[in-house]
């Protein structure tokens, strides 16, 4: 197993490095590895989830104390997650009660950590492809709304040519303590919402959200196979998130357009194919299209009958995710002449009297020719 990367290299900065510091890091790194500004960049994306990982351990006094104190291990030391932390209990170090119940009751309730990076929210959208499309595979262009860092202020929030100030009333830590009781409780501050920061001047555009609605474009790869149904996720297509957090995944939903040819039916395809009454009782050879463009020859025997269900093996749709294809069902259907002459008429009544079928027999092929 790789060894973990040191946190404090991962935000490059030195082990004695203030918050501010930090902070200060971290803001710059996740600018430049947002995937926003990296579309498609796997390493970027890596490198903006460790950057976010760092910053979640390295911002918290407590967290950043037990890293000092066990390295990665003391994720299993209650440092990191878990309730071990506790005075005494675990492993055995000692733990602000405040620090503890706090962070405990607002994650809870949805208070906690309002000045770190949250992910941004997933967002689905819905798109319609061709069977043909859905057959072959495609890149499609995919176009809807979400929510990006600002253009104007690149997610800061802060009117361009402004910094950030430092929150006078936690002093850059994001949070406060107030006694409860025999209880010291801890909480985000009021004044800068957890950021440690207060923007003195926002920006124009964003009001100080740092963030702003925009229609995007994106290049989806929609894999041979799809069904009406299927889902495709799209890595950090989705909102971006506050405070220059990890965008949310965008989840691109595959409708299958109906085709003027074929139905579908699973990984099968089905092809209906009208025949005059002389090439379904004498037989024939029939050369059908298939879905790739191509053509194939189906051999009707003679005699076969209206409705009869003939299969081509492997001339349906591609299984999704696999090399294996379906068959195409070929379903037969007699097609039975609206105008005849009088000669024709006659000629066909002459074969009713020798096959010893009655021409107003009901159901019968000669009455739907004659309509008696």
């Amino acid at each position: 197993m790789a060894a973990k990367e040191d946190l404090y290299q991962v935000l490059g900065v030195t082990r004695n490095a203030t918050q501010d510091e930090i902070k200060s890091a971290y803001r710059k790194l996740a600018m430049k590895h947002h995937p926003d500004r990296n579309p498609g960049n796997k390493d970027a994306e890596e490198q903006f989830k460790k950057i976010n990982a760092a910053y979640e351990v390295l911002s918290d006094d407590h967290k950043r104390q037990m890293y000092d104190q066990y390295g990665h291990t003391g994720e299993g030391q209650g440092g990191f997650g878990g309730f071990e932390g506790f005075g005494g209990f675990g492993g055995g170090q000692s733990a602000d009660f405040g620090d503890v119940f706090g962070s405990f009751f607002e994650d809870m309730f949805g208070g906690g950590g309002g000045g770190r990076p949250r992910r941004g929210a997933d967002l689905k959208h819905e798109v319609e492809v061709t069977l043909d499309q859905a057959f072959s595979g495609a890149q499609i262009i995919v176009q809807y709304d979400r929510t990006d860092l600002c253009d104007t202020c690149s997610g800061s929030g802060a009117k361009p040519g402004t910094s950030l100030k430092r929150c006078p009333r936690c002093h850059g830590k994001g949070r406060v303590q107030f006694s409860q009781g025999f209880f010291t409780m801890s909480q985000a501050c009021p004044d800068c919402g957890g950021a440690g920061e207060i923007i003195e001047k926002p920006c124009d555009h964003c009001h100080g959200t740092g963030r702003e609605r925009k229609n995007v474009k994106l290049t989806v790869k929609v894999p041979a196979g799809v069904h009406t149904g299927t889902m495709l996720k799209i890595s950090g297509g989705g909102d971006a998130g506050p405070k220059a957090g990890m965008n949310g995944d965008l989840y691109v939903e595959i409708a299958v357009a109906p085709h003027t040819r074929f139905e579908r039916d699973g990984d099968d395809l089905i092809y209906n194919l009208p025949l005059s009454f002389p090439q379904v009782a004498l037989g024939d050879h029939i050369e059908l299209p298939i879905i790739d463009g191509g053509k194939t020859t189906l051999t009707v025997p003679a005699g076969t009958q209206h409705g009869a269900v003939f299969r081509v093996e492997g001339k349906g749709m591609p299984r999704l995710g696999m090399k294996r294809r379906g068959d195409m069902r070929v379903r037969i259907g007699v097609a039975v002449p609206r105008h005849l002459s009088e000669k024709q008429k006659e000629l066909v009544r002459q074969l009713a009297t020798s096959l010893d079928e009655e021409p107003q027999e009901e159901g019968g092929f000669f009455k739907k020719v004659f309509g008696k």
